[in-house]
């Protein structure tokens, strides 16, 4: 299983492309991470179906879920 970072950090546990296209839609938190649904998310250059885990991850462990 993998190491899921802190709130504040949870850009880390991605690879350096998913990484710059949340950054670059300013999604910096899980919150505003949880306003996107997988579809769209997809759809950024730079995040590929292997990043959906993580991402999934990390909004579980927020209490979050992707939006429907």
């Amino acid at each position: 299983m993998q190491n899921i970072p802190q709130k504040g950090n949870f850009l880390s546990a991605l690879a350096a492309p998913a990484r710059r296209a949340l950054a670059q839609k300013n999604i910096t938190t899980p919150a505003q991470l949880a306003t996107f649904t997988e579809k769209e998310l997809l759809q950024l250059h730079g995040v590929g179906p292997s990043s959906i885990p993580t991402l999934r991850s990390i909004l579980q462990a927020n209490g979050l879920s992707f939006k429907q």
